[in-house]
């Protein structure tokens, strides 16, 4: 018997789940950490939750196994979420900057005002943002007291959420990332797939600070016992929206897949083709396997699975996210109530991180379950902003089918509200926790388990197909409805 584990360490959990040489999952363990929120539109995370999380949940699978050895480890992880350390002590000098934090935006705007941001652009497929890990460096070395000086030492070290779990696994042994999360940071050339000098010039990062970049099944180094319990290889790394990628097995040029989490990120796979995007999507690596790069476009949005957290944390107008299914069916759809949930911005196709969030057609009969229809309403609207976006941008694209995942996924509502307002069919998989699989496939591709992409193409398995309901005069109207609202939101 063969067993993989895979960690998915994610933007408010970290799941471990260890899979079976069929991988099929033999047992999973979840466990949430804090959220920070120190300013307004800042968000950061505490490095010391990330690591015990991990450890926490690794742990309780694989004490499954009942004295057998762990065949291969896979990880993937939020990307872009921001992380420097000593490189002896492996402690932090500051909280983990998360994905979401816009506290950067100033940064970037000088920036785009000195006209980088073509150049930025052109090197590595990602549009000038606070999103992307560069100018979150930048901002620990400009405002860590002592910061810079340490760094251009030597004595610092940075990385992703990957690379930083990968030093504490294999006990500061290994400074590596793969491919796919290096591609996140604004300081990776996705032509020559090497760290780009010129960028790490624009942004002063000394190039000492970063990983190792190898392909996402390769040997990251091995897990010791002293670290975590175990001794086992890790074998596969990928950020989690191509991780889910791999999961979902898109494989073949002209395939979308969209998970659904705290944000949305919906990947289309241009094959070997890097397509430079005129809708303000991103070109980033979707997988990089035997030193070749498959690339993607790719269409984020900051605010999907997080909109429900709102409701259940800010508003407290429901106690768990399962809550949503059956008040979403109690809602006067007549209200017209529209979300538009930029909390922290808006992500593509608008890019605009200064906006904020807005609720429009509030009267007073609107309640609680109005409230939950609006969020749900706005995630299946802003999938339909991204496979606009990708249908323009991409001739080849056919009438795909769009095979979705995550958490959000299981609400059979939210999925019928996707199919409806993209006009084409939605996949579900029988096993939604697709980025977990996905890097547990990557590390078994590493270490014989699978021989092949085909493998993992077969052992994708559809649980339902939902197909568009809604009229072409229903779906036209609800999608300007939205148009017109986020226009009403953006900063400029």
């Amino acid at each position: 018997m063969s067993f993989v584990a895979a960690i998915d360490q994610g933007t408010t959990s970290t799941r471990s789940i260890l899979f079976d040489s069929q991988f099929t999952p033999i047992v999973s363990s979840q466990q949430e950490f804090e959220q920070s929120y120190p300013n307004s539109g800042w968000v950061e995370h505490n490095p010391a939750h990330l690591l015990k999380t991990t450890l926490n949940t690794l742990k309780l699978v694989t004490e499954c196994t009942q004295g057998k050895p762990i065949d291969a480890i896979g990880i993937t992880n939020q990307r872009e979420t921001t992380l420097v350390w000593d490189r002896r002590s492996g402690q932090p000098i500051y909280p983990a900057i998360v994905w979401q934090d816009r506290r950067t935006a100033p940064l970037c705007a000088e920036l785009k005002q000195a006209g980088l941001e073509d150049e930025i652009v052109e090197r590595t497929g990602l549009l000038l943002d606070p999103y992307f890990s560069a100018t979150k460096i930048a901002w620990m070395l400009n405002n860590v007291g002592g910061a810079r000086r340490r760094a251009e030492r030597g004595d610092l070290l940075f990385g992703t959420v990957d690379t930083y779990l990968i030093w504490h696994l294999t006990g500061g042994s290994r400074h590596v990332t793969d491919a796919t999360n290096a591609s996140r940071t604004m300081l990776f050339n996705i032509e020559s797939c090497e760290w780009d000098r010129e960028l790490l010039r624009i942004f002063e990062i000394p190039e000492s600070m970063l990983p190792e970049v190898l392909d996402c099944a390769s040997n990251f180094g091995t897990a010791t016992r002293e670290a975590c319990g175990i001794g086992a290889p890790i074998c596969g790394v990928a950020g989690d929206q191509q991780a889910a990628t791999v999961g979902q097995a898109c494989f073949d040029s002209g395939m979308v897949k969209s998970t659904y989490g705290t944000g949305c990120f919906a990947l289309l796979n241009t094959g070997g083709e890097r397509v430079v995007s005129k809708n303000r999507l991103l070109t980033t690596l979707a997988y990089k396997l035997d030193g070749q790069p498959t690339y993607a476009l790719e269409g984020s949005i900051f605010v999907a699975g997080a909109a429900v957290q709102w409701l259940r944390d800010g508003l407290g107008i429901i106690k768990a996210a399962s809550d949503t299914e059956s008040l979403v069916e109690t809602a006067d759809s007549r209200q017209g109530l529209c979300l538009v949930p930029a909390f922290t911005g808006l992500g593509a196709p608008y890019w605009d991180s200064e906006c904020r969030g807005a609720m429009f057609g509030l009267t007073r009969n609107s309640g609680p379950a109005e409230f939950v229809r609006a969020a749900l309403e706005s995630v299946a609207m802003q999938s339909r902003d991204l496979v606009e976006a990708m249908r323009a941008d991409f001739s080849d694209l056919p009438q795909t089918v769009i095979r979705v995942d995550g958490g959000m996924a299981a609400n059979n509502w939210v999925v019928q509200a996707i199919s409806d307002q993209l006009n084409a069919p939605v996949d579900r998989p029988e096993f939604t926790e697709t980025t977990a699989l996905g890097a547990a496939y990557l590390a078994a591709l590493q270490c014989g388990i699978v021989a092949s992409l085909e493998d993992i193409s077969g052992m994708w398995r559809l649980e339902r197909r939902f197909t568009p309901k809604m009229s072409d005069s229903q779906r036209s109207a609800a999608y300007t409805r939205w148009q017109e609202c986020v226009a009403r939101t953006l900063s400029s």
